[in-house]
């Protein structure tokens, strides 16, 4: 299945590339890190220039994630839960990079709110992002996330688990 999902996974993501008039190659590789096992899709920089790589990454990595929304959901239309795989999309180490950075952050977050007792909310997050978070802060002790407000200002709040609101 995993073979047939990294196949499935660059040929689409070929195809799309290819609609766009940029003829990339796609590699995939099964990663597993704290949020489970994902497929990530390498668009190799080869054969692009430094303009279209910076407008599929866009700005704050917003066309990238729109590609791996369309990837996750196209890819897995139809399937069943337990069929589902999930797509990560790499363009010029922009997931990696990033990744560190949300790690970074989700460690300031906790040693902030243990010291403090207080709250602390992360702005700025496309959903993906807040979904990271959620994953690498649930390993703490002591420390709950939950998520607060509507798009486009939606906030991951960390917190205490004595105080996470009834509504979260």
């Amino acid at each position: 299945m995993e073979d047939a999902g990294h196949n499935a996974g660059i040929e689409w993501l070929t195809n799309l590339l290819a609609l766009q008039g940029l003829a990339a190659t796609v590699t995939a590789e099964l990663v597993e890190d704290e949020a489970g096992h994902s497929c990530w899709l390498t668009i190799s920089e080869e054969g692009l220039t430094p303009e279209q790589v910076q407008t599929l990454i866009g700005e704050g990595g917003s066309v990238l994630d729109s590609l791996q929304y369309l990837a996750n959901t196209t890819l897995n239309l139809g399937k069943g839960h337990d069929e589902q795989q999930a797509f990560t999309l790499e363009l010029a180490g922009y997931r990696a990079k990033r990744l560190g950075e949300l790690k970074a952050m989700a460690m300031t977050a906790a040693e902030q709110v243990l010291a403090s007792g207080q709250e602390y909310e992360l702005k700025g997050l496309s959903s993906a992002e807040r979904r990271q978070l959620h994953h690498f802060l649930k390993a703490q002790d002591g420390l709950s996330t939950y998520s607060r407000g509507k798009e486009p200002d939606r906030r991951l709040v960390v917190c205490l688990v004595s105080e996470v609101p009834n509504e979260a």
